[in-house]
Formats: structure tokens, sequence, C-alpha cells
């Protein structure tokens, strides 16, 4: 059984603005980041612990294709994303919405 999911807003205005960069790139680009980030998320609803502790109780799960990480963390039975950050990114950003 799966994990409910939340999206912070500033998280899925970081997933919005990848998602245009890659669709200007390429048409369609776009739209397959947009699946391997859906997969990545629906893995860590059905098994959040898989994926490693980096600070406290904030987790990282890397794409596999795309240079981003889906950064989260688990709240009253529920996952919380928090940040999807291009791994080039300066961290301190999404460790301020701790």
């Amino acid at each position: 059984m799966s994990l409910p999911v939340a999206t912070r807003p500033a998280a899925a205005a970081e997933i919005e603005a990848a998602y245009r960069w890659y669709e200007k790139k390429r048409e369609g680009l776009g739209s397959e980041f947009l699946e391997a980030v859906d997969k990545m998320v629906n893995a860590i609803a059905e098994n959040p612990e898989r994926f490693p502790t980096i600070r406290k109780d904030i987790r990282r799960a890397l794409l596999r294709r795309f240079p981003y990480s889906i950064f989260y963390r688990v709240v009253s039975g529920h996952v919380v994303v928090i940040a999807c950050f291009h791994g080039k990114r300066n961290p301190r950003v999404w460790r301020l919405r701790e």
C-alpha cells in the first residue's frame, strides 16, 4: 500500500520550470521528465524508506535519466515532496524549506 503524497508549492514550481525548460530543448522531452518524476514519486510512496536520509528526516531520490533529485520527508503517514532540484544547484536553497 502506498502512502499519500503532498507536493509543496515550491517543489511543484520547480517541476513545472524544469518541464518548460526541457520542452523548449525538444518537444516531448518535458513530458518525459514529468513521467520520470511521476515514476519516482510513485516509487517513493510505495517504499519511502528505500532512499537514503541526507539531512535530519529528509530523504533524497535521484532520477535516473535527468540530473534531478526529489527531496522528501514522511510526515504523519504522508510523503511530503519539498524540492525537485537540479544536481548543480546550491542545496542551501531547499534546506531553507525545512
